[in-house]
């Protein structure tokens, strides 16, 4: 019971923060960075699979394009 009394009096501390390490890569891709810029942001590419599936998979009939210009006209 006496070490949980102690545990609440005593202050915490933060431990000191870890030294960081030099890393050569880290330092040769921040050189480059303000050199160049910053990296551009990814572009897509689409996927063929996904396009064709987009597009109707018959085409339409005669009767679908008579029956639709009646429609508006």
């Amino acid at each position: 019971m006496a070490s949980q009394v102690r545990r609440v009096t005593e202050k915490r501390v933060m431990p000191k923060p870890k030294k960081r390490r030099f890393s050569i890569v880290k330092a040769v891709k921040a050189n480059a960075r303000d050199r160049v810029g910053t990296v551009p942001p990814e572009r897509v590419i689409p996927d063929p699979k996904q396009k064709h599936a987009r597009n109707p998979k018959h085409k339409k009939t005669l009767a679908d394009l008579l029956s639709r210009s009646e429609d508006h006209a």
